[in-house]
């Protein structure tokens, strides 16, 4: 299972062509609201300014959208394992920035998947992000919404305590799957720390991919290291 960058799309089918050819079944996911063909459908009170981290955050935890679509991710995993020709007990997830927290949110939510290869993941410790000021970005909607609507901050610990609910660090204890994830030290769309935060909660067996001199963009070589790391399976 693929799953893409914020704002992108599944991809094109011969993206996938390389796993296809290794005898695996592929399903890549169109998060739902962004750049592909689902669609986000539901409604929520409150902002929708601007973003899909805060939509619904001025509403219960249960109507924050990434709560849906990491549940959607888990009802792929369902799917592709009752399908005819998949070996439920061979199943992996991989993906890179928001695919990588959706990665990592995928295989806490089903535990019976084997291995899952993250790349700088997102969305982990949003606090963290606040207070080294990088709130920018990818995570720029954080400080809007402060701006639109708390712009003295009375209501920080709250709204930080809501989007606990959707931040993959709270997950990782439920992670059976063994994991191996990429970081980019100098990455500043989605700060090592921040990565670090989910990372160290996994109990499972893990693995660590650093590039020191690597922000977020392209990480040469972890491709080709997860495709082996999948073959294995």
């Amino acid at each position: 299972m693929h799953f893409h960058g914020y704002s992108g799309a599944s991809g094109a089918w011969t993206d996938y062509l390389s796993y296809a050819a290794a005898g695996f079944t592929v399903a890549a996911l169109d998060c739902r609201g962004q750049g592909g063909l689902s669609e986000d459908v539901g409604g929520v009170k409150g902002n929708t300014h601007k973003g899909q981290i805060v939509r619904g955050l001025d509403d219960s935890p249960e109507k924050l959208l990434f709560r849906q679509i990491f549940l959607d991710t888990a009802q792929l995993a369902k799917i592709v394992m009752e399908m005819d020709d998949v070996d439920e007990t061979r199943v992996g997830a991989m993906g890179g920035s928001q695919g990588g927290g959706l990665t990592l949110a995928c295989v806490a939510l089903e535990p019976r998947i084997k291995r899952a290869a993250p790349q700088f993941p997102f969305l982990s410790d949003y606090l963290r992000v606040w207070q080294m000021d990088q709130a920018k970005d990818a995570y720029a909607e954080l400080k809007e919404f402060f701006r639109h609507y708390d712009p003295q901050h009375k209501r920080e610990e709250e709204l930080f305590t809501r989007l606990g609910y959707i931040d993959i660090q709270n997950l990782m204890p439920r992670v059976k799957a063994e994991v191996m994830m990429a970081v980019g030290l100098m990455d500043t769309i989605c700060p090592p720390s921040t990565q670090f935060a989910a990372y160290n909660k996994i109990t499972s067996k893990k693995s660590l991919e650093v590039y020191p001199d690597f922000g977020h963009e392209n990480l040469p070589g972890f491709w080709d290291k997860a495709f082996q790391f999948m073959l294995r399976l």
